[in-house]
């Protein structure tokens, strides 16, 4: 049996060794103050991005890597601003989602998972925004830990006031332990729970419990920061740790935006300076001309992209062709052309998708990019809404090619809007 003492070396050595062999992960999970759960309400760990909770019977039946793992999930969630992009989510399934997008930058970092943790190699380098619709709503997944993100207090939980450990004689399974001076952890937890604050806990950078979510995402960005700074300067941050970090720092522009910024880039539409005639006056002076634009939008109906997704597709079409003066023209596409299509919107008439688009089989891409040479068009712009998965034309067109992609899907040429 194992004594709570002991969880507290095992903890106080997992962080140390986070710092020595994962410089980047660890400066991370030094700002979240450990903080042991009483009572039943935290079967593992947990964190409201202020502080980590932890069952110490949980800890003591993981090895040492494990632990490492467990504090790299919590912290991970936080930086990565987790307990604010939830929006309108439904909560379980974005729990879910944040799980999966964690574990797999940890397994691929070379830590290692408890028993249960949720890993798909398939969604390798996906964001939980990504990762969300992919998951069903009635999924029965277990997450690791508990997040709590949305309003709930610790001061309800039971958590220890007076003792970081109450009930020092506690004894717990024994397993794996590291080497680290024992009461540090203690120390540092008594404090936070005490409502001492970061500055007189041991080691710990945790945030005020008043900080609001606007606060603390503010905060962590400029933690991570910080963070994959320190570490890239030592040698010591890899390309996927780099590219997490400029995915939530750099501001992220929704499909929407990058499409209306296209779309109306091509539009045909300038300054005249045509001689105007003689009723008109003496005077030169410039006058807005253009002609009609011409979009071609093409839907791949191979059952990968969702009603709701293409009824938010279509809406924002529509809106854009009033913009810029379009007309559109629509075709359908799985292994080969909807028969029926295509549809032709004037740009004085509203754009709605057909109540039924067949398809279900293999996707090609080709058939579009033929029927448009067929026609002997050469569209303003294409843009083409898919999963990626498909067979494509081996050269680009002569026209300008949008894919707005759900999933990670490469395309070989054009212009690829991430669409989840």
């Amino acid at each position: 049996m194992q004594r709570l003492e002991q969880i507290e070396v095992k903890l106080a050595a997992a962080r140390a060794r986070l710092i020595l062999e994962q410089p980047f992960i660890g400066a991370l999970v030094m700002h979240l103050p450990l903080i042991p759960a009483q009572g039943s309400w935290c079967e593992t760990t947990a964190t409201d991005a202020r502080a980590l909770y932890f069952n110490p019977r949980f800890v003591a039946k993981l090895d040492l890597r494990q632990t490492q793992f467990v504090l790299a999930h919590e912290a991970l969630h936080c930086a990565l601003g987790h307990f604010a992009r939830r929006v309108h989510r439904m909560k379980r399934r974005w729990d879910v989602a944040c799980d999966y997008a964690v574990n797999m930058l940890l397994a691929d970092a070379g830590l290692r998972p408890p028993a249960g943790a949720l890993l798909n190699p398939a969604w390798r380098g996906l964001s939980a925004e990504e990762i969300y619709p992919l998951i069903s709503p009635d999924s029965d997944a277990r997450i690791l830990d508990l997040h709590l993100f949305d309003g709930d207090g610790t001061g309800r939980m039971g958590l220890g006031r007076g003792s970081a450990f109450p009930g020092a004689d506690l004894e717990v399974p024994a397993a794996n332990d590291g080497a680290a001076a024992p009461g540090e952890l203690a120390a540092e937890a008594a404090a936070v729970a005490a409502g001492g604050g970061p500055e007189h806990a041991s080691e710990s950078h945790g945030p005020a419990p008043g900080l609001s979510a606007d606060d603390l995402t503010v905060l962590w960005k400029t933690r991570m920061a910080a963070a994959a700074q320190q570490a890239a300067r030592a040698g010591r941050l890899s390309d996927s740790w780099l590219r997490a970090v400029d995915r939530l720092i750099q501001p992220q522009l929704s499909w929407r935006f990058l499409l209306a910024r296209f779309v109306s880039s091509v539009a045909r539409e300038d300054y005249s300076f045509q001689r105007p005639s003689r009723r008109e006056g003496d005077a030169l002076l410039p006058r807005l001309s253009g002609a009609q634009t011409e979009i071609v939008v093409a839907v791949d109906t191979s059952g990968s992209i969702g009603a709701e997704e293409l009824s938010e597709f279509a809406a924002e079409l529509d809106s854009l062709k009033g913009q810029v003066r379009a007309r559109l023209t629509l075709y359908a596409c799985d292994h080969d052309l909807d028969a029926r299509g295509p549809w032709v919107f004037e740009s004085w008439e509203p754009f709605e998708l057909p109540k039924e688009l067949r398809g279900g089989g293999g996707t090609r891409f080709t058939p579009v990019f033929a029927r448009i040479e067929e026609d002997h068009g050469r569209p303003d712009v294409l843009v083409y809404f898919t999963d990626g998965e498909g067979e494509f034309p081996e050269a680009a067109p002569d026209y300008p090619v949008i894919w707005l992609v759900k999933g990670r899907a490469p395309v070989p040429w054009g212009n690829r809007v991430q669409l989840n």
